[in-house]
C-alpha cells in the first residue's frame, strides 16, 4: 500500500509541476504578432503539450530541498526544458537520428521543414539563457550568472552537443562500454545533472550538499538512458511515441546490446540504488527525488 501512495503522491507532484511549466513555457513563447509566426508555431509546436517535464522537476525539488521559492527554480526549470525540446528537433533531423514521430506526433521538420525545424531549435535555445537572464529568475545577479554559466557547459560541447557529436561518430566504430558511458554521460546526463544542479545554485547549497545532488544525478541521469534504451528494444511506438528497434536495425552499440537485456536492467537498478543513497543528507525532504529515481527505470516511456 505503501508503494501505491508514493506512487501516486508522486504522479500528483510531477503533474502539478508540469502543469506550472506548460503555463510558463506557454508564456515565453508567445511570439510576435507579425513576421516570425511560422518560427514561433513551430516553437510551440516542439515545446507545448508533451512531454514529463522530468528536468524541470528536477530542478523544482533540488530547490525544494533549501526552501527556495518556486517562482524561481520553475523558471531555471523551462530554461532546461527550452534547451531539451531543441535538442530533440535537431536529434531528429535527417542528419543526426532521422526520427519521423516524436511524443506521437510528427516531428518538427515533418510538421514544418527543415529549415524551419533548425531555425526553431536555435530560437529554443536562445531563449533558455533570455529566460535565466531576466531577474525574474532570480534577483541576485551572481545565481543568474552562475545558472547561465552552468546551462552552457551542461548544453555544449563539452556536454549535450559534444556527447551527440561523440554518438554520431560512435556509428562508425566499435564502441565499448566505457565509451558508451561516456556518450551518455554528456549526451544525456549532463541536463539532468544541471536540472539537479541548478536547484543547488537557487537554494544556496553547501559544496556537500551540491556535491550530494550532483552524485545522484550522475547515476540517475546514466540509469535513464539504460532504461531509454531497454525501451527501444523492449517498447512499442504506442509506449514510446517514437520509431524503436532503430539502434539495432543501424547497428548502433548500447547499454543492451553490449550487456544484454537482463544486465542492463540490473545495472539500471543498482545505478538507482546508489542515487537514492546519495540523497541520505537530505532526510525526508528528498522523498519526490528519491520516488523519481524509481519511476525513471519504470517508465514505460
Amino acid at each position: 500500500m505503501g508503494e501505491v501512495q508514493t506512487l501516486t503522491s508522486l504522479t500528483d507532484a510531477m503533474a502539478e509541476a508540469a502543469a506550472e511549466v506548460e503555463l510558463l513555457l506557454n508564456q515565453i513563447l508567445a511570439g510576435p504578432k507579425s513576421g516570425q509566426e511560422s518560427l514561433f508555431k513551430a516553437m510551440r509546436y516542439a515545446s507545448l503539450n508533451g512531454g514529463k517535464r522530468l528536468r524541470p522537476f528536477l530542478t523544482l525539488e533540488s530547490a525544494r530541498l533549501f526552501g527556495a521559492p518556486d517562482k524561481y527554480s520553475l523558471r531555471a526549470g523551462a530554461a532546461v526544458e527550452l534547451i531539451h525540446c531543441y535538442s530533440l528537433i535537431h536529434d531528429d533531423l535527417p542528419a543526426m537520428d532521422d526520427d519521423d514521430l516524436r511524443r506521437g506526433r510528427p516531428s518538427c521538420h515533418i510538421e514544418f521543414d527543415e529549415a524551419t525545424a533548425i531555425l526553431a531549435g536555435d530560437a529554443l535555445q536562445a531563449a533558455a539563457f533570455e529566460t535565466l537572464a531576466d531577474p525574474k529568475t532570480h534577483p541576485d545577479a551572481e545565481v543568474r550568472t552562475a545558472l547561465i554559466k552552468a546551462l552552457s557547459i551542461a548544453s555544449g560541447g563539452k556536454g549535450m552537443v559534444g556527447g551527440q557529436m561523440i554518438d554520431l561518430a560512435a556509428e562508425h566504430s566499435n564502441a565499448d562500454m566505457k565509451m558508451i558511458t561516456r556518450i551518455q554521460r554528456l549526451k544525456t546526463g549532463a541536463l539532468i545533472t544541471f536540472s539537479c544542479e541548478a536547484g543547488a545554485i537557487i537554494g544556496g547549497a553547501s559544496k556537500e550538499e551540491r556535491q550530494a545532488l550532483l552524485d545522484y544525478a550522475h547515476d540517475l541521469g546514466l540509469a535513464f538512458q539504460i532504461a531509454d534504451d531497454l525501451l527501444d528494444v523492449l517498447g512499442t511506438l504506442e509506449d514510446t511515441g517514437k520509431a524503436t528497434q532503430k539502434d539495432e536495425a543501424a547497428g548502433k552499440a548500447t547499454f543492451v546490446s553490449l550487456l544484454g537485456v537482463s544486465k542492463a536492467q540490473q545495472r539500471a537498478e543498482l545505478l538507482i540504488e546508489n542515487a537514492i543513497e546519495r540523497l541520505d543528507i537530505f532526510g525526508d525532504k528528498a522523498a519526490h527525488l528519491r520516488s523519481i529515481a524509481n519511476f525513471v527505470v519504470k517508465r514505460r516511456a
